[in-house]
């Protein structure tokens, strides 16, 4: 079995028990663990995470303790980068054996070939984040962040963070519709070889699974936060499914 996980947003400020949170990720993992052949961690696993040279941000002890068991017994977890955890220099391959992707990647499984990113940055339509979205991405924004002591930096942080997520539950976040929803149409608009059978998504906190007019999927993750959705691709169909949610 291969697993996709997305939106976890570990940490917020929002969130009222977070160690119950992080608990229920470990429960899902020490669940996955007895079939997966890979993990996929589609990005925001964390509401806010910059690493500093020689610090990391409080926490996540369990977390990373399951992580680094199930890479020692040979199972690969894949990390994508998301908007809000970008800022990862080493740690997490290094420290836990991660494989961390910057960029979206094309792959094959069992015959069926996949398109997997977290899902920012793949449409150019909202200004705004586009802006700050390459501002993040720096490497001179990245320089300068890193010279802030990391006590004022993880506050900052964890603030923006907040105040970023409240704007979108303020804001109306349904299933805007096939010719609407951004990544849909990514995936339409998609031209590059080789043909694409799933897109898999995270960013947007919506579960969707749409087959298009060419066959191929659109899987938006939904998230590990109020749907506590997750992909499962089995060798020939990819599903969503959901954990100790009723």
């Amino acid at each position: 079995m291969i697993y996709f996980l997305s939106d976890s947003h570990l940490g917020s400020l929002l969130e009222k028990d977070p160690h119950a949170h992080e608990m229920k990720l470990v429960r899902w993992l020490d669940m996955v663990k007895k079939d997966a052949e890979r993990i996929y961690l589609l990005g925001d696993l964390f509401d806010f995470w910059f690493e500093y040279k020689t610090v990391v941000p409080k926490g996540y002890v369990r977390l990373f303790g399951k992580l680094a068991e199930l890479t020692d017994s040979g199972i690969e977890i894949h990390f994508f980068i998301g908007n809000h955890d970008l800022w990862t220099f080493g740690y997490f391959e290094e420290e836990i054996g991660l494989k961390v992707h910057y960029q979206p990647l094309v792959v094959e499984h069992h015959g069926k070939s996949f398109f997997l990113a977290h899902g920012d940055g793949l449409v150019k339509t909202n200004k705004g984040f586009n802006v700050l979205r390459r501002l993040f991405h720096s490497k001179i924004s990245q320089k300068l962040f890193s010279l802030v002591p990391p006590r004022l930096g993880q506050t900052l942080g964890y603030y923006w963070s907040k105040k970023n997520r409240e704007k979108i539950l303020d804001d109306d976040n349904d299933y805007k519709g096939e010719n609407n929803e951004e990544l849909v149409l990514f995936a339409k608009d998609y031209s590059s070889k080789p043909d694409i059978d799933y897109f898999v998504f995270g960013h947007r906190h919506i579960d969707l699974n749409l087959k298009l007019k060419n066959n191929a999927h659109v899987v938006i993750l939904g998230d590990f936060v109020k749907i506590f959705s997750y992909g499962v691709f089995d060798g020939e169909n990819l599903t969503l499914e959901y954990f100790e949610n009723n």
